[in-house]
C-alpha cells in the first residue's frame, strides 16, 4: 500500500492543499479569492458567469466570492453596458496588490511542499500532472 501511486498522489495532494490553505489564511484569503483575482488579471473584466466557467467555481458560489472581494476593495462589480442583466467584475489596484501577496504565499507553500525535489524533478512532476489533469480533470 505504501507504493500505490494513487495513494501517494492523494497524500501529497492533501498535504499540498493544507499548506496552501494555511498560507492563504494568513492573508485572510481562500483559494477561490486567488482564482478569481488571477482570472481577472489574466483575462480582464468578465461577467460572473464567465468567472464561474473559467475558475470552476459553481455559479451558486461565485456570487459570494465576488461579494467578499468587492467588500474588501479587491474587485468592483458593475452592470454590463452591453447586457444590463449581467454584472461585469473588474480587479482593483488593491486587488492587484492582494494578488501579488497571495501569489507569494502560494510560492512559499510550493517551496515547502516541493522542497525535496530538484528543479528538473519539479518540472517533470508538473509535466506528468498536466498529462493526468488533461486526461481526467479540468485543463
Amino acid at each position: 500500500m505504501r507504493t500505490l501511486p494513487t495513494r501517494l498522489l492523494s497524500l501529497a495532494a492533501m498535504h499540498s492543499d493544507r499548506r496552501v490553505n494555511e498560507g492563504l489564511a494568513g492573508a485572510d484569503a481562500r483559494k477561490w479569492h486567488y482564482a478569481v483575482l488571477a482570472t481577472l488579471i489574466e483575462d480582464g473584466p468578465v461577467s460572473q458567469a464567465q468567472l464561474s466557467e473559467r475558475t470552476g467555481i459553481f455559479r451558486s458560489d461565485i456570487v459570494a466570492v465576488v461579494n467578499e472581494l468587492v467588500e474588501r476593495g479587491h474587485a468592483e462589480r458593475a452592470p454590463n453596458p452591453a447586457d444590463r442583466r449581467q454584472n461585469v467584475v473588474t480587479v482593483t489596484r488593491a486587488g492587484r496588490g492582494q494578488f501579488k501577496r497571495l501569489d507569494q504565499l502560494i510560492a512559499e507553500a510550493e517551496d515547502d511542499v516541493f522542497g525535496p525535489l530538484s528543479a528538473d524533478e519539479r518540472a517533470e512532476l508538473v509535466r506528468m500532472l498536466t498529462v493526468l489533469v488533461g486526461r481526467h480533470g479540468r485543463g
